[in-house]
């Protein structure tokens, strides 16, 4: 074989693995991904820190699903409602 040859074989095979490599990085980032606790939710939206979260104070899915987290109806969501909340379902695979 020529010099050159080996070095365009050893080149394609390096980016394969590059490639493989971020690719399998990326898939174990997404699955290792886990809801927020409570605790980190208070301190990211409860602006007026009462230890609740308010509707007006939450976003995303938490906001969408209120009105079934609140269970008590008092216009908050409590560390105990939120432990108690129906769990998001998965988006499943692709």
């Amino acid at each position: 074989m020529k010099s050159s040859t080996i070095k365009k074989t050893v080149l394609a095979f390096g980016i394969v693995v590059l490639i493989s490599n971020s690719a399998f990085a990326q898939s174990q980032n997404r699955q290792e991904k886990t809801p927020p606790s409570f605790s980190e939710l208070i301190k990211k939206m409860d602006a007026n820190e009462d230890g609740k979260l308010s509707k007006d104070e939450i976003k995303g899915p938490l906001k969408e699903n209120f009105s079934k987290i609140d269970t008590d109806e008092d216009g908050f969501i409590s560390e105990e409602e939120f432990k108690n909340a129906p769990k998001p379902k998965g988006r499943g695979k692709k």
